[in-house]
């Protein structure tokens, strides 16, 4: 690597790390959705970087991705910060679980791994022609999204779903209906956004990079 790719990857990084604490602290990176729940968009700096950087660069995005998240939860915590913060008491406790780091920080650091392995797998498939600039980052960004809803979900299901039953104040059977809900009617949207701001902003920084020589 020369010295040029060293500092392009160096100013990349401050500026994806910069962007993702941006955003996890000012409400463009977050939209309120029914179930106490928030749509993020805060993962896209996250999987650009996997995508541009490499999974290695990823996961520390994805992990600085997670200390914003823990923070927001400790600092202004709503119905269900406590699946995100082991500092905040859960519904029927006095309080936290440290559990709740599991779910804070394993679906973000992967986040900035799976798009890199997506981009690549599918690179490698289309070789030829436009779709070998679109498609691979566009699935790369629905890839990483999908990663990060499935994974807080199913970790929400499995370690707090009597707690979430109780914060939401439903039975405990309707959990599993309300956690689909959030994966399929919000999740997906959030992922066909992610997909094209993924491929619109990859599409530039190659760009700005071919014509720069870094």
């Amino acid at each position: 690597m020369n010295n040029n790719s060293k500092l392009r990857d160096f100013a990349l990084m401050s500026m994806f790390v910069s962007i993702i604490f941006i955003m996890t602290f000012s409400p463009i990176g977050f939209i309120p959705l029914p179930f106490a729940m928030n749509a993020t968009i805060v993962h896209v700096p996250v999987i650009i970087g996997s995508i541009v950087l490499g999974p290695r660069a990823g996961a520390i995005l994805g992990f600085f991705f997670g200390v914003g998240s823990l923070i927001r939860a400790t600092i202004s915590p709503t119905l269900l910060s406590f699946v995100f913060s082991p500092l905040i008491p859960f519904p029927g406790a006095d309080r936290g679980s440290a559990w709740a780091l599991l779910v804070c920080f394993v679906p973000r650091v992967l986040v900035g791994i799976v798009p890199y392995y997506a981009d690549k797998f599918l690179a490698n498939i289309i070789r030829k022609g436009m779709g070998r600039r679109v498609i691979p980052p566009f699935v790369a960004g629905i890839a990483g999204s999908m990663t990060n809803t499935i994974l807080v979900m199913l970790l929400i299901f499995l370690i707090f779903g009597d707690a979430y039953a109780r914060a939401m104040n439903v039975a405990s059977e309707l959990v599993h209906g309300m956690i689909l809900t959030v994966v399929f009617v919000h999740g997906i949207p959030e992922a066909l956004v992610a997909g094209i701001f993924t491929y619109a902003v990859c599409k530039t920084l190659d760009a700005i990079t071919e014509k720069r020589g870094l």
